[in-house]
């Protein structure tokens, strides 16, 4: 047993609604990106694999794209996770955010015209 007395995080109990639609907003767009992945990868599966009516190769751009989408849903739900937990330092989070999408995004648009060239 410990002597120490772990101290509580004081957390303010007041959420204002400008925080609630911030959270949601992100979140939709975590939603938005997962549910494009999904009916991009059901589409595939189904009109390829299953119906055989059409033949999809998987190329660099279609790659990219499931790639893109898979990662900007994970992000995009960490964050507002994040921002759930700590609401102080929001504002830091979403600029991290938006600097990390567009790294992201810059990365993925010269490995894809890397590997076409």
């Amino acid at each position: 047993m410990s002597k120490i007395k772990k101290k509580r995080i004081e957390r303010p109990t007041e959420i204002s609604e400008l925080d609630v639609k911030f959270q949601k907003i992100i979140q939709f767009s975590g939603w938005l990106f997962l549910f494009t992945l999904i009916g991009f990868m059901g589409a595939w599966i189904v009109l390829d694999y299953i119906l055989a009516l059409i033949n999809l190769e998987l190329t660099a751009m279609t790659f990219t794209f499931i790639i893109f989408t898979g990662t900007n849903s994970a992000i995009s739900f960490a964050l507002a996770a994040k921002i759930k937990n700590n609401k102080d330092n929001k504002q830091k989070f979403f600029h991290d955010w938006l600097l990390g999408e567009f790294l992201f995004s810059l990365f993925a648009i010269f490995a894809v015209a890397a590997y076409q060239w």
